[in-house]
């Protein structure tokens, strides 16, 4: 959920997604519009919505005060609040709130993965494919993260269906204990290039065809392709 702009119009998107039987929410937040929406979440939904907060490297180690009134909200988590090399800062956060510290930006790799914990900076990791460099290294990540009792979750961009099936299945391996952002196709596309991912149950079917799992669409494709090139041997 992004920046809204404003409580009620945050109030009505959230409700719809509850509606629609997703099980966990996740707020962006920065300074100026966190503790007003994080209140009218709570005050709405209660104490029973899971429910998390992204920070996108938004605050500095000056804001420890601020961001310690957010173990008022009983959350899941708060993630990257600060610059993702400070990790001191979120050691000393780690040290300083209940609520647990997940890093984003400042994981590239599994073995920063593993210096980030060692240090303290945090108690929990998001995994994007992506932003480790693919899937290889993202399983990489998980091992390192079960082997050393930290739970992590899948993190997502934009992904299409092909991209929303290799997530899925990396979803599926032992460690992502928390709801990952593995949402139905219709959260971001009207149609698709795949036949389309259906939540049941606030849940994701895991692909079990070969490779990906799922195929594109001709039509689809042929519909929004805008060029074509070949490319011959030499």
């Amino acid at each position: 959920m992004g920046i809204a702009s404003s409580v009620p119009a945050l109030l009505d998107e959230v409700r719809g997604y509850v509606a629609e039987g997703y099980r966990r929410i996740k707020l962006k937040v920065e300074p100026g519009w966190d503790l007003e929406p994080l209140t009218a979440v709570r005050a709405e939904f209660g104490a029973d919505l899971l429910l998390q907060v992204d920070a996108n490297t938004a605050y500095t180690v000056a804001d420890l005060r601020r961001l310690a009134r957010f173990d008022d909200f009983d959350l899941l988590l708060i993630e990257q609040p600060f610059d993702e090399e400070d990790l001191e800062s979120h050691r000393v956060l780690s040290q300083t709130i209940r609520t647990p510290v997940c890093l984003d930006e400042s994981v590239v790799s599994a073995a920063s993965a593993a210096e980030a914990v060692r240090r303290g900076a945090c108690s929990i990791v998001n995994i994007k494919a992506g932003r480790v460099g693919g899937y290889l290294e993202a399983a990489r990540v998980h091992e390192v993260c079960r082997a050393l009792g930290v739970p992590v979750w899948c993190g997502g961009m934009l992904e299409t269906g092909l991209g929303r099936a290799a997530n899925v299945a990396l979803a599926s391996l032992p460690g992502f204990t928390l709801p990952g952002d593995t949402s139905a196709s219709a959260r971001y596309y009207r149609e698709d290039i795949t036949e389309p991912f259906v939540m049941v149950d606030g849940r994701l079917p895991v692909p079990q065809g070969p490779g990906l799992g799922v195929l594109p669409r001709p039509e689809v494709l042929d519909a929004v392709t805008t060029a074509r090139e070949e490319l011959t041997a030499g």
